[in-house]
């Protein structure tokens, strides 16, 4: 006898997770290359498909030490790998102990982690706007609050001191900071941190710092590590090899407690209880961060003036700035655009609808501000690892919509 299977529904605690990056957009991208339509692809940064590859030195050592690498490692990860993370941030003026050390599957999974163990229900955490919108869902999925600060366009996209003061209430227990920013580019100089350290130090905070972009660095940009600035507050700092490296399918991150550890032992232990149910991060990738770290800035020429990036950089942010309808503040690390559309010039009231339309009639993927937490649906994300030949084709493209839909 058939029956009618009972509908499962998702936890209540995933109401309110969204990821649009890998949402309806790129559901319709792969639908649409199913049926042989080629799409100019601009939605995630991910090397590997733009045929960036990793040092082959690292790949060399991988290789030879995978039949050493069958074991779980300690949880918190194989020592060689903590001690070179720690003399890392120790060349960037940070005191890190081995023992506050984590490696991860990424730095994804230790977020994730690290908001879990820190967030009781309706703790608020402020975060940037635009942000990466893991850390939204993930403090959503906690069962914190988002609160959103705003970073300023205007002035190099870098945070609203005033708005960041304003958002502070009872329940704030973090500020993040993601230095170099994603989705903007910008980076932000010693003072502007030094102003976000204040605050914190002023209402007793968290640091919470995503630094994943700190080697990926143009113009003579300097990156100062937050940590270094704030040795008598809880620091949280976030990092890894997948784009430095190019490696992003090794799943290679750590996370690192420094300055006012001693008050938070409960807090990280908590910490510790959730890394010991994973049992452990990938003990191969774990096995060349050592040799990445003697190398941090192994790709630095495709940052340089001739360098890949670089070029690619100079040609998508030149080319937005000549179209109609557009503006974009040049960006200073990582490979992401965030280029301000006007949309209702267009006849746009949605972000993603105008996303949505600009894949569906000319073949370009890129992502929706909103996506990113920026209010005004105004914005879009590109990620410009493509070759200049493709970013020229995409913004040609992209050009002849504005045309076309401009009111």
């Amino acid at each position: 006898m058939k029956t009618n299977p009972k509908s499962i529904i998702r936890a209540d605690k995933l109401n309110n997770v969204e990821y649009q990056i890998r949402g309806p957009l790129l559901d319709e991208a792969n639908r649409m290359r199913s049926l042989g339509e080629d799409i100019i692809a601009l939605n995630i940064g991910n090397p590997a498909p733009f045929a960036f590859e990793a040092p082959s030195h690292l790949i060399n050592n991988l290789a030879d030490r995978l039949r050493n690498a069958q074991g779980y490692s300690d949880s918190s990860g194989l020592p060689k790998a903590r001690q070179a993370i720690v003399e890392y941030y120790r060349k960037k003026g940070v005191e890190i102990s081995e023992h506050y050390v984590y490696t991860g599957n990424g730095a994804s999974e230790l977020i994730v982690m690290a908001l879990q163990a820190l967030l009781n229900v309706g703790d608020e955490v402020l975060l940037p706007s635009p942000d990466y919108p893991l850390w939204t869902a993930a403090t959503a999925f906690s069962g914190g609050k988002p609160v959103h600060y705003l970073l300023d366009e205007n002035a190099n996209w870098y945070p609203d001191i005033a708005d960041m003061r304003r958002k502070i209430t009872n329940r704030t227990r973090a500020i993040l900071v993601i230095n170099p920013n994603n989705p903007t580019g910008a980076v932000y100089p010693k003072e502007v941190l030094e102003q976000i350290v204040q605050v914190a130090r002023e209402h007793q905070l968290i640091l919470i710092v995503d630094e994943i972009y700190d080697r990926l660095l143009m113009d003579d940009s300097e990156h100062i590590s937050v940590a270094s600035l704030s040795p008598d507050l809880l620091t949280i700092t976030f990092n890894g090899l997948s784009k430095s490296h190019m490696i992003c399918g090794f799943r290679c991150g750590w996370v690192c407690f420094s300055g006012a550890v001693e008050s938070a032992k409960d807090y990280i232990d908590g910490f510790r209880t959730l890394a010991s149910m994973r049992l452990c991060s990938n003990v191969p990738a774990q096995t060349i961060i050592a040799d990445a770290l003697a190398d941090p800035f192994a790709t630095r020429a495709l940052y340089l003036p001739g360098g890949r990036i670089y070029e690619q950089r100079e040609v998508i942010w030149k080319k937005l700035n000549e179209l109609d309808c557009v503006s974009v503040v040049k960006p200073k690390a990582a490979f992401y655009v965030f280029p301000k559309i006007n949309m209702k010039a267009l006849g746009y009231e949605s972000d993603e609808q105008f996303a949505m339309d600009l894949l569906r009639e000319k073949k370009v993927q890129l992502v929706p501000g909103s996506g990113f937490h920026r209010a005004g649906n105004d914005h879009v994300r590109i990620v410009y690892l493509a070759q200049t030949s493709i970013l020229q084709t995409a913004v040609s493209r992209l050009a002849d919509f504005i045309a076309e839909h401009k009111k």
